[in-house]
């Protein structure tokens, strides 16, 4: 089953990002020759249009190949002979779609889960909100001079507080009561020993993935940026054989894991692919920045030379990695 969940999540992510090159490449009146799930062997195929769709053995990548992509071409629907606005369209689309399918996979994450408001669900009786008289049902409106909307602030209020003893203001049926609750110390955490209660808002979902999704990706960017100065060594990579290590210790703690994961690697995906490398969206944006300045001096076919090599390149550092996950996973 971890084969198989990992699989499907190499997949969807791949299919996701392929589609958005397809789907805008269709938008903008390029021909696509072909559209891949896979590589490899070919399992399956079939013609609609000027467009062979095909299914592949090895669902490691996919690809969506279009005319005039890595060579010149005469057709004036190819890639190569449309304007440098459409053309950059295309080559950003695949990472856009693999950023929002991250935020729609935690935005349905949040809806599964519910979303903590501020209106206490549970209290502990034996700690400082319950000996001060807060209950369930009662919603918190303010902390010292502090006005509340969401769970978070609550955390915040009480966490970054040095306090012993807090204002909590709490709506109780339309009465605004005002309470004093002592700060107990739980290991390293300040809490009062509340629960929030929680909606399934889809509007509030969404505003969280997308928060959660940026937040995701400062990081990664950060860690991205590490690696290249070599404050973080390439031992820190992880390649497909780690991933399907990772996938199957994370499917046992449940689908939601599993769903961030995925949001995860979604997101990874999208902004490794913006890297201003060859073979790599970023490296055709690049060059389509390059072009804006300087024409046709370096030709299609010299360009698409250049992204082989990057290509073997990548391919080489996955070899590398994969032996690295092997070594660190399975021995």
């Amino acid at each position: 089953m971890v084969i198989v969940y990992a699989i499907l999540i190499f997949c969807l992510l791949i299919f996701v990002h392929e589609f958005g090159h397809f789907i805008t490449a269709k938008a903008v009146g390029i021909k696509v020759n072909e559209f891949s799930l896979g590589m490899g062997p070919l399992l399956f195929k079939f013609k609609k249009g000027d467009t062979e769709y095909s299914l592949r053995a090895l669902p490691i990548g996919g690809y969506c190949k279009m005319e005039g992509e890595d060579e010149e071409s005469a057709d004036s629907a190819a890639f190569n002979n449309k304007p440098i606005p459409a053309k950059m369209l295309v080559v950003i689309a695949g990472s856009v779609m693999n950023l929002l399918l991250a935020i729609v996979i935690l935005a349905i994450v949040f809806i599964s889960i519910g979303i903590p408001n501020t209106t206490i669900k549970e209290i502990s009786p034996d700690l400082p909100a319950g000996k001060a008289g807060l209950m369930a049902g009662d919603t918190i409106v303010q902390i010292e001079d502090k006005k509340i909307q969401e769970w978070s602030e609550i955390l915040e209020a009480i966490g970054n507080s040095e306090k012993e003893t807090l204002t909590i203001i709490a709506d109780r049926d339309g009465t605004i009561i005002p309470f004093e609750v002592d700060v107990a110390i739980e290991g390293e955490r300040r809490v009062i020993g509340i629960q929030p209660d929680s909606t399934k808002n889809p509007v509030k979902a969404l505003v969280l993935g997308t928060k959660s999704t940026f937040e995701m990706g400062v990081e990664m960017i950060k860690m991205i940026g590490q690696l290249i100065s070599g404050k973080v060594s390439a031992d820190a990579l992880t390649g497909p054989v780690g991933i399907v290590y990772i996938v199957g210790d994370t499917a046992r703690m449940g689908w939601i894991y599993l769903a961030q994961l995925t949001a995860f690697i979604s997101l990874n995906l999208a902004i490794v692919n913006m890297l201003p490398f060859p073979a790599l969206d970023g490296g055709r944006a690049l060059f389509l920045i390059i072009r804006i300045f300087t024409g046709k001096t370096i030709s299609d076919t010299t360009e698409g030379t250049i992204h082989f090599v990057g290509l073997l390149l990548l391919f080489g550092l996955m070899i590398y990695v994969t032996f690295q996950d092997i070594g660190r996973f399975l021995l």
